[in-house]
C-alpha cells in the first residue's frame, strides 16, 4: 500500500533548528526559529498564563468534548481582542483551531468549498506554510510584490499593480501586522488603499494575525485588521494566541468569518462547524481556556498586558540597538530599516551565500532567505551578529 510514498523534503526551518543542535561550537547563535525568546535563550511561560493554570486546575471538573467550535467564552474573548467595537457581533462566525495554522488551513479549505475555481494572492515572501497549505490542498496561489530588497521596505506601487489582477470569487491573503518573514509593514494611508482596491475590485481579504501586541500594541497592531473588516463585505481572519500569550504547544486559535449580510451568519457559522467536524472533530481547550481566564479576569489581563508589553519593548529596544551598532561600524545608516520593522522578524537582504557564510564562519544560524528572528538576541550577541553582517558584505 504504501510502496509508492516518496520521502518528502525537511522544513528549513526545522532543518535549520537541527545544524544549529548538532554545531559544537560554543559561540553560535540561533536566529531561524520562530519562538519568543527571552534575554536568557528560554521561551517562558507567562505569568498570567501560570496563573490561570493554576486556577483551572483547581476548578476543573471534566475533560469532556466542549463543542464543535469551542468554547463560546474563548470566541467572545478574541473576537473581542481582535475587533473591539469595530464590527457587530450578529456578524461574525467564529471558530476554535488547533493553533493559527489550524485556522489558516480551514480559511483555505472554506475558500475551496465556497469557490473551486479560487484563486489565493499571497505576499512575495510570505511564511512558507502559506504556500505550502495551498499547494497541499491544491489551491493556486499567485504572487503579489511586497519586499523592495533594496530599501528593505514595502515595495507599495507594485504590490497594487499586482493585487490589481485580483477579482471577484479571489482572495487576498494579508498580513494584519509584523509582518512574517520581512518586518516591513504598510501605514494608515496604503492599508486604506488597499481597501479601495478590495472594494473596486471584488477580492476577498483573509487577514492571518499571529503577532498582535509585538509591533506597536494590542490595540494599534489590530488597527488593519479592524478597518477592513468594517469597510469590505466579507473578511475572514485567522487569529493566533501562541505568541502573544506564549502557549505554543498548547494550539490555541480562532478562524472568524464576517459577512456585512447579517443573515448569513448561520450559513457561515454552520460551515465553520462543518469544516471542524470533518477535520478534527473538537478543537483543543486547554490553551484557549487559559486564555479566555486571562482576559476575563481584570487582575490577569491586566498583568497578561504588562509582560506583552514587556516583550514588545525588548524586540523595538533590541532592533534599535541592533541599528546602532551597524551604523557605527559601517559609518552608514543603510540598516536604519531593522529599527523600523516590527515584530520578531526582519529580512535583512542578504543573499543565501551571505547567509551560509555567517553561518560557516561565525555560527550564526538564520533562514537562507535572511529572515532573523529579533527575538533570539540579547544585548551581549547584537554586536556579535553586527560584526558578522558586515564581514559577509550585507
Amino acid at each position: 500500500m504504501f510502496k509508492n510514498l516518496q520521502q518528502q523534503p525537511p522544513d528549513k526551518i526545522l532543518a535549520l533548528i537541527t545544524a544549529f543542535k548538532e554545531d559544537p561550537r560554543d559561540q553560535k547563535l540561533d536566529l531561524g526559529v520562530g519562538v519568543y525568546k527571552d534575554p536568557t535563550g528560554i521561551t517562558p511561560i507567562m505569568r498570567s498564563i501560570k496563573l490561570a493554570e493554576k486556577k483551572w486546575w483547581e476548578i476543573e471538573s471534566s475533560k469532556s468534548y466542549v463543542g464543535l467550535v469551542g468554547d463560546p467564552a474563548f470566541s467572545d474573548a478574541i473576537i473581542s481582542l481582535v475587533l473591539g467595537n469595530s464590527i457587530p457581533r450578529n456578524l461574525i462566525a467564529s471558530a476554535a483551531t488547533p493553533g493559527g495554522t489550524g485556522a489558516v488551513r480551514q480559511g483555505f479549505e472554506l475558500f475551496k468549498i465556497a469557490n473551486p475555481g479560487v484563486r489565493v494572492f499571497v505576499s512575495d515572501p510570505t511564511w512558507p506554510n502559506h504556500i505550502s497549505i495551498l499547494q497541499y490542498l491544491n489551491i493556486p496561489s499567485e504572487n503579489y510584490r511586497y519586499f523592495d530588497n533594496e530599501t528593505r521596505g514595502v515595495d507599495f506601487d507594485s504590490m497594487v499593480s499586482d493585487l490589481s489582477r485580483a477579482k471577484a470569487g479571489d482572495v487576498i491573503l494579508l498580513h494584519g501586522c509584523c509582518h512574517n518573514p520581512t518586518g516591513a509593514n504598510l501605514d494608515k494611508q496604503q492599508w486604506k488603499i488597499i481597501i479601495d482596491l478590495l472594494n473596486k475590485n471584488g477580492a476577498t481579504p483573509m487577514i492571518d494575525l499571529a503577532y498582535q501586541g509585538f509591533g506597536d500594541g494590542l490595540e494599534e497592531d489590530a488597527y488593519a485588521t479592524r478597518l477592513i473588516a468594517e469597510s469590505v463585505p466579507e473578511t475572514v481572519i485567522a487569529s493566533s494566541c501562541s505568541k502573544n500569550f506564549g502557549i505554543y504547544r498548547e494550539r490555541a486559535g480562532l478562524l472568524m468569518l464576517i459577512s456585512q449580510d447579517s443573515s448569513k451568519r448561520n450559513i457561515n457559522q454552520s460551515m465553520l462547524a462543518y469544516l471542524n467536524r470533518q477535520n478534527y472533530s473538537f478543537p483543543p481547550d486547554h490553551g484557549s481556556r487559559l486564555v479566555s481566564i486571562v482576559l476575563n479576569d481584570k487582575d490577569l489581563r491586566s498583568d497578561w498586558m504588562s509582560e506583552l508589553e514587556d516583550i514588545r519593548n525588548s524586540l523595538l529596544n533590541l532592533r534599535v540597538q541592533l541599528s546602532d551598532e551597524l551604523q557605527k561600524i559601517s559609518g552608514s545608516n543603510r540598516f536604519s530599516f531593522i529599527a523600523s520593522h516590527r515584530g520578531m522578524f526582519s529580512r535583512l537582504g542578504a543573499t543565501p551565500s551571505q547567509v551560509e557564510k555567517m553561518r560557516k564562519e561565525f555560527g550564526i544560524y538564520m533562514v537562507s532567505d535572511s529572515r532573523f528572528n529579533v527575538a533570539g538576541l540579547n544585548n551581549e550577541t547584537v554586536p556579535a551578529l553586527a560584526k558578522a553582517i558586515i564581514e559577509t558584505g550585507v
